[in-house]
């Protein structure tokens, strides 16, 4: 890997790390030559400190390290993309990430989704809404549309339209997801399952 330290006079380059599952980015350091070795020996994410002018070790005091899994650099081999999985919050202050967010996965559109049918549930009494109609009529219910909506979607994938395949897979995972807010549950429940199983 080459990594051009020359172009700061302080022969640093910043470090964007990122979570290696959720893809959310943690916080941001430098490193040296020297901090990049040591980060590659021990795997362990460790940074040149500028403000204590020597190589600091994430976690060296807290324990909340950065266990590295990948280093990339850009297309100008002047920034490094280091992907972790940490131990604990990352930021100094106690929170996920030096932004205050959350690290959780997201799902783009689906974890926006997820939101909707979530806020629907906690309005279970609105008239116009189907998704709370659903939440008001129970379990039963909802887990029998997502028994019509999975025959539907299999009929669909033996004929060759395209466009109604796509439609009933679309219904099938929108009941699917309500079904599982109305477990109790989450995508990110479904993915700790599959996680588990895939070691």
């Amino acid at each position: 890997m080459k990594i051009d330290f020359t172009k700061n006079t302080d022969g640093l380059v910043p470090v964007i790390v990122q979570d290696a599952q959720t893809k959310n980015v943690l916080m941001l350091g430098y490193m040296n030559q020297e901090a990049l070795t040591v980060t590659q020996e021990t795997k362990k994410v460790t940074f040149f400190s500028r403000s204590k002018n020597r190589l600091w070790t994430k976690g060296e005091e807290s324990g909340n390290f950065l266990g590295l899994v990948s280093i990339k650099n850009d297309c100008d081999h002047d920034a490094l993309l280091v992907t972790v999985n940490p131990e604990g919050p990352t930021c100094h202050k106690g929170t996920d990430t030096c932004w205050a967010e959350e690290n959780i996965q997201e799902y783009g559109f689906l974890s926006t989704l997820e939101e909707i049918i979530t806020s629907r549930k906690d309005d279970a009494e609105n008239p116009d809404s189907y998704v709370a109609s659903l939440f008001r009529k129970g379990i039963n219910k909802i887990a029998q549309k997502v028994g019509e909506e999975a025959v539907e979607t299999v009929i669909e994938a033996k004929d060759n339209n395209d466009e109604l395949f796509l439609s009933e897979s679309a219904d099938l995972l929108f009941h699917y997801l309500i079904l599982l807010q109305a477990k109790g549950y989450q995508l990110n429940d479904i993915e700790k399952v599959l996680m588990e199983r895939h070691k």
